[in-house]
């Protein structure tokens, strides 16, 4: 994992900071955080399956800091530690990767709505209006 950024990763880092402010690393970051707990759902029957989970709040103040995102949300990749061992060595436990997914889903949903305003304010400004 390196932190150095080629000049171009920098560059469209700024511009996307800069239009998006912190939602452009949140959604990527939930979007990754989506693929974990499907994944995680997925692999419920898998014997010794890991569930796993991003730490939204460490990944995105990693990315926050300049870190290469990509950096930020495998560091923020934790083994999900289980209420109640399982005898076949998986620590999926569905209802709470279901309410986790479910939860990340809205989050999600919400960070790409005030994108969306954004890129409409931009549009308008652009048009004049």
């Amino acid at each position: 994992m390196s932190d150095i950024l080629t000049q171009d990763e920098r560059v469209a880092n700024m511009t996307q900071d800069s239009l998006f402010g912190v939602h452009g690393a949140a959604l990527t970051i939930r979007a990754q955080r989506l693929a974990v707990l499907a994944s995680n759902i997925a692999n419920a029957a898998t014997p010794g399956y890991k569930a796993r989970d991003i730490d939204f709040s460490q990944a995105l103040a990693a990315a926050e800091s300049g870190r290469n995102r990509a950096d930020a949300i495998a560091e923020a990749t934790l083994y999900r530690t289980p209420s109640s061992a399982s005898l076949d060595g998986n620590t999926v436990e569905i209802s709470t990767e279901q309410t986790m997914f479910a939860e990340n889903a809205l989050q999600y949903r919400t960070t790409l709505a005030f994108i969306d305003a954004r890129i409409n304010g931009l549009r308008r400004a652009l048009k004049g209006e």
